[in-house]
């Protein structure tokens, strides 16, 4: 297919369904109730079969084909969420309406903890929300959405099963969920549990860099680029297998004002790092035990096995405990107040080829929120709320190159909304305390204030017409490792490697306070089954921290640094969907879908890390009992990757699946299909800090049956 990505052309649509877009969804993770129709900020909400055909192992792979989003891949196991080119500690992943907790905002290399398919739906905040969600969300907010703790009274049992393979990496899960409940009493569960071996791939695991050859030429590198070779697959990433187990309880008591409840999640994930990530940090072991390895090595023979490259192993533990309390005209003038109280114990250890742990990761959180929407007061309707979180971060071991770290963070905000006939419109101020206490000799603490503030008005032009607005002012605090990665170490003999990352990352102890000029403009066209929506941004950050590739290396490791410049995004996602009438008694379906994301600091340089522009489209038929569907997108190469960052080409990826249903009585069961990537196209993502060395997966088949009653 002939690449091409010109702005004008871009389309895009999120999901497409037998039926018109369901604006009707209200939307959890605004404080005030509101409908996606209702709101000025760019929201993508997955749900109901579109979020079942959406869903996959990760959030970032769930997640990475919808416009204005994409998948920072890091094998199989990490898949985290790219939000318009942000990532890591700019984007938050919530659960319910709280943070997840886990390690993820601190390296790629680290799972989100949530699990997409146990959600009931799935909210995407597109662009700046600290306002709601503090300085972690000003790229964005996942708000993943499930039921354990029940909101409704029930009365009897509901609940299903699902079982999947996928044949990308062996892949089969497996998930049980039950709801019920008598009178005041409700109560949930849910357990998954999943593993995989490793990812099948068109060709090389690990692609050669320009010049390496030259490189290594009369430098004494040979051996090592033997060893390179040696590392590197044909057709499968090596040590990439993995499990998971997942299983949550909860229960909730209604009374007639409100409701209490509390729930309990367990979760432990282990999975394996690429191969070709570490080779140079397998290259400090004993070279006499490389060596043995590699000659008893069988690529072809092992590919099915997890971890037989002896490679890096992540054990992940983690307990979730959450406290809700809803309660209706709590105080006079008020209509609702809304509390969590969750308290998280994460854990991970990165366990080295031989057995032993390199690095141990715990993160213990306390978080509480909570909201008060107040009566109506001269057309003003609004809500405030306080969000307060504390937490000890640590890594522990030789290869820890983060101190432990207490943070504490505390925020006020409040919303107003106001409306007339035809307009709608919404303001609010947020101000946060962001506290970072290092346990490190050479630092001390750090304090930083953030003011955030926005505002947006939505006029419907007419009955099908609707234009919105979003201004916003975000500010955001440095994180614990942008501020403090390696700041114990004297000098580059000190300087101690991330393992899973194969970098040495280093920290700047005086950055200072991130901020975002934030705009978005969003024409909305919907009549029936036909949908339209265009969105253009633009945001300009002041002391815009990145983690640059500095061009230098120590004993055969990049020099990764975070630094600070200004740096201005601006980019367009549009949504297109039209019903196509009637053929053979089924719906047909066509979406248009497509995004451009540019991003520049002030020297010139390119953003590093950013999604190539995208483009493509979604055809379905459709009847009550079967839907069959094909799905093209073309990428666009990036050829902008940012300084001492290798581009990655172009890919067509064309899928497609048919899912069938059967009503049994009150129950349903669906049969589901999906072939992706038919041409088994090399995809190289852009977003990912291991594209060189970990392609996605090639041509692969999925299947699965889902039972509901």
């Amino acid at each position: 297919m002939k690449r091409f990505m010109p702005l004008a052309l871009a389309v895009a649509s999120v999901n497409v369904a037998a039926q018109p877009l369901p604006i009707e969804h209200v939307l959890v993770t605004a404080p005030l109730s509101k409908q996606e129709a209702e709101t000025a900020l760019p929201v993508t909400v997955l749900t109901g079969d579109d979020l079942r055909r959406a869903a996959r192992s990760t959030i970032g792979d769930t997640l990475g084909d919808i416009p204005g989003l994409a998948n920072a891949s890091f094998g199989p196991g990490v898949g985290q969420p790219v939000i318009r080119g942000q990532q890591g500690p700019r984007v938050t992943v919530l659960q319910n309406g709280t943070s997840s907790a886990d390690a993820s905002a601190v390296s790629a290399d680290h799972a989100v903890s949530v699990e997409p398919l146990l959600a009931d739906s799935i909210e995407v905040l597109r662009g700046p929300a600290t306002l709601l969600y503090g300085a972690g969300a000003i790229g964005g907010v996942v708000n993943v959405i499930d039921n354990r703790v029940p909101r409704q009274r029930m009365d009897g049992l509901e609940g299903g099963a699902e079982l999947r393979h996928d044949g990308a990496s062996d892949m089969d899960t497996s998930v049980l969920r039950l709801d019920g409940g008598s009178g005041d009493f409700a109560f949930h569960l849910d357990a998954l549990y999943r593993d995989w071996n490793n990812l099948r791939i068109p060709g090389l695991a690990v692609r050669e860099a320009p010049g390496s050859h030259d490189d290594h030429v009369d430098e004494g590198h040979d051996d090592e680029h033997d060893h390179a070779e040696d590392e590197n697959t044909d057709g499968f990433v090596g040590n990439t297998g993995g499990r998971t187990h997942n299983l949550t309880l909860g229960s909730s008591y209604h009374f007639e004002r409100g409701l209490v409840g509390f729930a309990v999640a367990r979760m432990e994930n282990s999975y394996g790092i690429p191969a070709g990530a570490h080779e140079h940090h397998e290259d400090e072991h004993d070279e006499d035990e490389h060596e043995m390895d590699h000659d008893d090595h069988d690529h072809e023979g092992e590919e099915g096995e997890e971890g037989e490259e002896g490679g890096i192993t992540l054990e992940v533990e983690q307990t979730r405990y959450d406290l809700v309390f809803e309660l209706t005209e709590p105080l006079p003038g008020f209509e609702s107040l809304r509390s969590t109280i969750t308290y998280t114990d994460y854990e991970h250890a990165e366990i080295e080829g031989n057995g032993e742990v390199g690095t141990l990761y715990s993160n213990e959180t306390w978080e509480t929120r909570v909201e008060m929407v107040h009566a109506e007061v001269a057309g003003f309707r609004g809500a405030l709320g306080l969000q307060a979180r504390s937490g000890e971060f640590s890594a522990l071991g030789e290869e820890a190159f983060i101190p432990v770290t207490d943070s504490t963070d505390v925020g006020l905000f409040l919303v107003e909304d106001y409306r007339t006939d035809n307009w709608i419109f919404e303001a609010g101020l947020r101000v946060d305390r962001d506290e970072r206490d290092p346990e490190a000799e050479t630092v001390g603490n750090r304090d930083f204030t953030a003011l955030s503030a926005s505002g947006s008005a939505i006029w419907n032009v007419s009955e099908d017409w609707q234009l919105r607005v979003f201004l916003a002012r975000s500010e955001r605090a440095p994180s614990i490792e942008e501020l403090f990665s390696n700041v114990d170490g004297s000098g580059p003999e000190n300087w101690v490697a991330h393992a899973a990352t194969a970098a040495i990352e280093l920290g700047d102890p005086n950055l200072d306070t991130e901020v975002s000029n934030n705009v978005d403009l969003s024409l909305h066209w919907h009549n029936g089954n036909k949908d339209l929506e265009i969105t253009v941004f633009h945001n300009d950050f002041d002391d815009y921290i990145t983690l640059m590739n500095t061009g230098e290396s120590v004993d055969e490791l990049p020099v990764l640094a975070y630094v600070q410049s200004d740096a201005t995004f601006y980019g367009v996602e549009m949504n297109a969907q039209f019903g196509l009438g009637s053929l053979a008694g089924g719906d047909v379906q066509l979406g248009l879908f497509g995004d451009v994301i540019r991003g520049e600091l002030d020297n010139g340089d390119d953003v590093p890390r950013l999604p190539p522009h995208r483009i493509g489209g979604r055809l379905s038929w459709s009847t009550d009992v079967v839907e069959l569907w094909t799905r093209l997108q073309d990428a666009a190469s990036q050829n902008r990757p940012g300084p001492n960052e290798a581009a990655t080409a172009g890919y067509t990826r064309w899928d497609m699946g048919a899912d069938y249903r059967v009503s049994l009585g009150d129950s349903e069961l669906t049969l589901f299909l999906a072939a992706r990537n038919l041409t088994d196209d090399e995809v190289r993502l852009s977003t990912s800090f291991l594209r060189d060395v970990s392609p996605e997966a090639g041509r692969s088949l999925e299947a699965g049956v889902r039972y509901r009653f």
